[in-house]
């Protein structure tokens, strides 16, 4: 089997996921098109260079329908031989991009591939796309479905975590992204977004706010206490299915829980022979990948199964990984994993995650990837984790290995 490679990867910043947004006037298309862009001159990918364009993007309507991954490819400098394939993991849908890129060339099947996604969440309202599971009333009440703020405070209930906890972990990932940024840490793979005259429209993720304290989020309304115990009584859903609880301890709010974002990232990867071909230097190994389908109303808990799925399939122990990513959906989750495997915070989202950056739906898969290489690259450690829990109950993950 062919081993598959990273050589680069990239993402733009994270813009506010609303109208006063900096991204809110770009496009999902042009988004895509800048960093596809970006990669061909980062990379120096002249005429038929890639096998193929795999782009994630959840919200698939409107302006992110049709193939999204083609029509960025058509508006970007690529080559016109280049396809584009758009897919629907819900918020791994980045990662899995990656992912199948990996496989396909592990199989044989081209010697290199873009992969990533996007999401305009600005523009493209998440939920807007009427997914069967939340809409269709026979699958609803079938698999007992409550929304994603439900179901991470499920897990709060059903494993001990407090909202204490909870606020901490918000305030710590605002400390550490602030960090990293005041470092440069992510400063290699950002690309900035330009408007037509080549002026900065945005550099910065700018939904942080470093300056958050506990103090401040104790005062924060938990957000879906309302819909859990009122109208339309989710809690009374999840007790049908879970039965051993008396009650759901509603924990999340907007301040420890990932902020609504637009962004894109993308990671190019390819066969050692390919990249000598190219002249372009390895970075790291995808040394395995998994998916997994997990209980669809607690949903959230995705990333023990598939994390001790990837490890179990690959031979390795939680010990022999140096790093992990763990999308921030909520504080609830990162608890859960960590508490899962005793692993230490600080090991964990060391650069801060998705509550402080915010969660761009379709790109966060392929962005934590990215910042966990450049992270492994700088503490000269070699191996790392980057895992999702993912709606309607999977999980994705992914290891890589500095070369």
């Amino acid at each position: 089997m062919t081993d598959a490679y990273i050589f680069d990867a990239a993402r733009t910043p994270r813009g506010r996921g609303r109208r006063d947004g900096s991204l809110h006037e770009v496009t999902s298309l042009a988004l895509s098109a800048r960093l596809l862009n970006a990669m061909k001159q980062r990379n120096g990918l002249d005429g038929h260079a890639v096998e193929d364009v795999i782009w994630g993007n959840v919200t698939q309507v409107k302006e992110q329908g049709g193939c999204l991954a083609r029509s960025a490819v058509l508006a970007s400098d690529l080559d016109e031989r280049i396809p584009g394939l758009s897919i629907n993991r819900f918020c791994a849908s980045g990662m899995e991009a990656v992912n199948l890129a990996a496989n396909q060339i592990r199989g044989g099947a081209g010697g290199a591939y873009l992969a990533g996604g996007v999401e305009m969440m600005s523009r493209v309202a998440m939920g807007s796309d009427g997914a069967a599971i939340a809409v269709d009333p026979a699958l609803a009440m079938k698999t007992y479905f409550v929304p994603q703020g439900i179901s991470a405070d499920i897990i709060a209930t059903e494993y001990g975590f407090t909202r204490e906890q909870a606020d901490a972990l918000a305030v710590e990932s605002q400390r550490r992204a602030a960090q990293a940024w005041d470092e440069g840490r992510f400063a290699k793979s950002i690309v900035p977004v330009l408007d037509q005259n080549g002026l900065v429209i945005l550099d910065r993720d700018e939904h942080m706010r470093p300056g958050t304290t506990v103090e401040d989020l104790a005062k924060l309304k938990p957000a879906f206490k309302d819909m859990g115990e009122v109208m339309p009584g989710f809690d009374k859903v999840a007790m049908l299915k879970y039965p051993h609880l008396d009650r759901i301890a509603h924990i999340h709010h907007a301040g420890n829980s990932s902020g609504i974002v637009d962004g894109a990232a993308a990671v190019l990867l390819g066969s050692r022979e390919w990249g000598e071909a190219m002249g372009l230097r390895p970075r790291a190994r995808i040394r395995a990948t998994a998916k997994i389908g997990t209980d669809p109303t607690i949903m959230l808990t995705g990333p023990v199964p598939v994390t001790e799925k990837i490890l179990r399939d690959s031979g390795m122990a939680i010990s022999d990984i140096d790093l992990f990513e763990v999308n921030e959906a909520f504080a609830s989750v990162v608890l859960r994993f960590m508490q899962a495997f005793d692993v230490s915070p600080e090991r964990v989202n060391v650069n801060g995650g998705a509550i402080a950056m915010g969660h761009p739906l379709g790109a966060t898969g392929a962005m934590i990837i990215g910042t966990l290489l450049d992270e492994l690259e700088r503490r000269d450690l070699s191996t790392g984790l980057a895992t999702l829990c993912v709606a309607s109950g999977m999980g994705a993950a992914t290891i890589i290995e500095r070369v």
